[in-house]
């Protein structure tokens, strides 16, 4: 009895990624120092981030804008799929 309550509160709620709108918010607003690439656990992406953006004077922080808004144009489910999941480190 309790596994069908547990399959029928499953399909009700809608699914949900814990990391989605933070790992956005953080590139958007911080993604020039790579700090939604340490959030996700991309440590040497995140690195990477950090000295492209010092290198370029802060040009590259562009691409931490832009991941910002694909992470949070994304699905929850494909965001998951692709980031939590996948481990896929640039856009």
């Amino acid at each position: 009895m309790e596994e069908t309550t547990q399959q029928n509160y499953n399909q009700q709620v809608p699914y949900k990624s814990e990391k989605k709108v933070v790992a956005g918010v953080l590139g958007i607003l911080l993604g020039g120092f790579g700090v939604h690439k340490f959030y996700l656990g991309y440590t040497k992406a995140g690195v990477i981030q950090l000295v492209g953006t010092f290198v370029t004077c802060g040009i590259a922080s562009v691409i931490g804008l832009v991941e910002g808004i694909i992470y949070l144009t994304k699905s929850d489910e494909e965001f998951d799929r692709t980031y939590v999941q996948g481990k896929k480190e640039w856009f």
